[in-house]
């Protein structure tokens, strides 16, 4: 597993966990599992400085700083109602600021172009958002407006998302359960209601995304759910037929994306009108992967990428990128053992003896038997 995989993957698990302690009045655990999940994306962003979603990392940690501040009773308690409230006072606008965080004004900076290979999911999601949000007058018959990205972790679910979201200057909402099921906006119900009333408003000007990161965590299927969240699902449910409708030429669009599709229940697959398979990267994509991460990097001649692209089938693209990573750490922890700290010495060059050592260390995120999985879910719930 990649260290930008390992490290959102544990920033969720503490985040439901957040959320789930929050729903019972633990107020303190709850605050507890919120800081180890900004710590998490926080380092992530330190780790990967130059990752293109570090944008959308760091609204997600600021989301759950102001559900801290909230617990911690700075601002108005989260149970008052905002038909209680009769002014526009401080604590109202903090309310207000608090959602608004969870648009990012300007969309993560990625393009198709950085997004190797996946040439069949890019060409369903232009024909179902970026034309229509060029010419719709093309299409009377209307557009779909819900996506699913589905596939294992780290194959590129979310750079598609946020490259469409850029390629027609869309306002981006990024949600996931902890920013919807905490009470930081009033009731759980109520928080979905004013997200897709925000993209209605927004959608006036440019279209809107909704992007639902984890969306199985909100719409799967529990042996066990509280009465908050059946409001929840069916207040989706809600939302997501008034936007579907083809009488109404709306560009609002929700992109849900998630590792285990076969969770989610099959009223929420339906609303899904595009549900689009993200697999790991093949023969060619992985060696377009290799060059692309390879190219900021001081190579000896001897590095053969197609060699390494055959070697690492079945990998994702952040495993390959953790392969590079760990490459670079080599050649550079060398140095530094060596004592050569200056500023003007450099690192030695890359050998394909690192690579080949650091593969030996190294094996696919995603086992064989979850891709069967994945093939099977897809062949039965396919809408390309």
């Amino acid at each position: 597993m990649s260290v930008v995989e390992e490290l959102e993957k544990i920033a969720i698990r503490h985040a439901q966990e957040a959320v789930a302690l929050d729903r019972e009045g633990k107020k303190e655990q709850a605050i507890a599992a919120y800081k180890r999940a900004v710590d998490c994306l926080l380092k992530l962003v330190h780790t990967c400085p130059n990752h293109n979603l570090n944008r959308f990392f760091i609204q997600r940690a600021q989301s759950y700083k102001t559900r801290i501040r909230v617990l911690q009773d700075i601002w108005v308690d989260s149970q008052t109602s905002e038909e209680n409230i009769t002014s526009y006072g401080p604590e109202q606008k903090s309310q207000k600021d608090q959602f608004d965080e969870l648009i990012l004004q300007d969309p993560p900076n990625v393009h198709w172009d950085e997004i190797i290979g996946l040439e069949g999911a890019k060409r369903t999601i232009k024909e179902a958002i970026v034309y229509p949000s060029l010419r719709p007058d093309l299409f009377p018959l209307g557009w779909p407006r819900g996506i699913l990205l589905f596939g294992p972790p780290g194959c590129g679910k979310t750079l598609l998302a946020a490259a469409v979201a850029n390629e027609i200057k869309a306002t981006f909402i990024s949600v996931d359960a902890a920013s919807i099921m905490s009470k930081w906006l009033g009731e759980a119900e109520r928080n979905v209601a004013r997200i897709f009333k925000a993209a209605r408003e927004r959608a006036n000007d440019m279209p809107s995304i909704i992007f639902i990161d984890e969306v199985d965590s909100l719409m799967g299927m529990h042996r066990l759910e509280v009465g908050g969240e059946t409001r929840v699902r069916s207040q989706f449910l809600k939302e997501m037929d008034g936007i579907i409708d083809k009488k109404k030429p709306i560009h609002v669009y929700v992109i849900g994306s998630t590792n285990k599709p076969w969770m989610l229940d099959t009223p929420f697959i339906r609303r899904f009108q595009k549900r689009i398979y993200v697999p790991p990267p093949g023969y060619r994509e992985r060696l377009g992967i290799f060059k692309l991460y390879t190219s900021r990097l001081k190579m000896s001649s001897d590095v053969n990428l197609e060699y390494l692209a055959r070697l690492t089938e079945g990998f994702s693209g952040s495993d390959i990128l953790d392969v590079c990573q760990s490459v670079q750490l080599k050649v550079n922890s060398e140095l530094f053992e060596s004592g050569g700290n200056d500023e003007g010495l450099s690192p030695r060059e890359i050998t394909m003896q690192d690579f080949l050592e650091v593969l030996e260390k190294r094996k696919p995120s995603v086992s064989k038997s979850a891709l069967e999985a994945y093939e099977n879910w897809f062949n039965k719930f396919k809408a390309l």
